[in-house]
């Protein structure tokens, strides 16, 4: 079982002092990826001209746009809710970018003015692999990693 504390103040220390929004994705990415069992991707797809595009991440190639009416992504930001689907071949308009992920959790991010901005994604090979304990553990991680993102130098939202 990951322990979110730990990774939530590991992230923290890693953006700390560091001023750059693009690097400190990556670094919460790779964290992230290496910090939790069963996963095969983490990372962030950002708001762009009204649609998700790639942002940093871990793991196979991925989609690189995402239109916010289509998948487990598009639905989490369309809805602005996390979304945590045990197996996402049930789930309508699911996008397969690697044929190889079975569940999705997806939790959608804001910029200080509350306007959504993006969205943390974390596949799984396994069925069912995120419980309500990941989902809490990771919804609050990502609430204080919204904190510490200079969304702006992004050029996230529309």
């Amino acid at each position: 079982m990951t322990d979110y504390a730990l990774l939530t103040e590991q992230i923290t220390a890693l953006t700390a002092d560091c001023p750059w929004a693009l690097a400190n994705l990556a670094n919460a990415a790779a964290a992230l990826y290496w910090s939790m069992d069963g996963i095969n991707w983490a990372g962030f797809y950002l708001l762009r001209q009204g649609k998700l595009v790639l942002g940093p991440f871990q793991g196979k190639t991925a989609c690189t746009v995402i239109e916010p009416e289509r998948g487990v992504c598009g639905a989490a930001f369309r809805q602005d809710r996390v979304m945590n689907v045990p197996d996402v071949h049930q789930f309508p308009g699911h996008i397969a970018c690697d044929s190889a992920s079975n569940s999705e959790l997806v939790i959608p991010l804001h910029d200080g003015a509350g306007k959504r901005v993006a969205v943390l994604d974390i596949d799984s090979t396994g069925y069912s692999r995120f419980s309500p304990e990941d989902e809490e553990g990771l919804t609050r991680l990502a609430r204080e990693l919204e904190k510490r993102i200079r969304w702006e130098d992004l050029n996230c939202g529309d």
